[in-house]
């Protein structure tokens, strides 16, 4: 792959290549090829058809296929969540005769697994960031490719090594508010630090940034 763009893979073979001139008039030979051609097109191409979408390309790949990318990258598809023993919690049993006071607690440490648009966010993420160069033009094109169908997200450098600013114009879901919270994937250059604006509307205001003039009321 070259950044989020997913390199085609062709499957074509011309089995009657391997006919030679002097088998121009054997026709059983001939019938023979043709049916292993029709063969290699139902069964071969079929196959890496399916795992190029189920495994090759991470934007289409299922659990298996996640599943690979996240062993080769390194990069865990579940998130630890501890218990809340230490919390008041409403439950039943020796310990948990806590009646109309809190909410239910969860007993012990476990993982929880990430949905699939999820696994695929941290795949792409993962692998974006092991293999940009942080720079600002490069980031912000990956962002158009990966969230171009929700709206427009971009990336500003402080210019001071201090924070790479992720500026959302569209109201993240729960699902993309779970990754930023609880994964350091987001890329920016070494040293440097991360945080996430949200800003669905244009806004009036002054400064570098904002010069959105007659356009827009007054924004935080």
């Amino acid at each position: 792959m070259n950044g989020d763009r997913v390199q085609a893979i062709t499957c074509s073979l011309d089995a009657m290549r391997a006919l030679l001139w002097q088998h121009d008039n054997a026709e059983k030979l001939k019938s023979l090829i043709t049916l292993k051609q029709q063969w290699y097109e139902l069964n071969h191409c079929q196959f890496w058809s399916n795992w190029y979408r189920d495994v090759f390309d991470p934007r289409t790949a299922n659990d298996f296929g996640l599943g690979v990318w996240a062993r080769i990258l390194n990069i865990s598809l579940g998130v630890e969540v501890p218990s809340s023993r230490n919390k008041a919690a409403f439950g039943f049993g020796t310990h948990h005769k806590n009646f109309e006071n809190g909410n239910f607690a969860r007993a012990y440490t476990s993982e929880q697994s990430l949905t699939i648009d999820q696994k695929r966010l941290v795949v792409r993420l993962r692998y974006f960031q092991l293999t940009s160069r942080g720079t600002v033009p490069e980031i912000n094109d990956f962002l158009k490719e990966l969230f171009g169908d929700h709206g427009l997200v971009w990336v500003h450098d402080s210019l001071d090594m201090t924070y790479a600013t992720y500026f959302f114009g569209f109201q993240p879901d729960s699902q993309l508010s779970f990754i930023t919270e609880l994964y350091d994937l987001f890329p920016r250059p070494a040293g440097v630090g991360v945080r996430f604006i949200v800003q669905p509307r244009d806004a009036f205001g002054f400064g570098v940034n904002n010069l959105n003039f007659n356009n827009g009321s007054f924004g935080a």
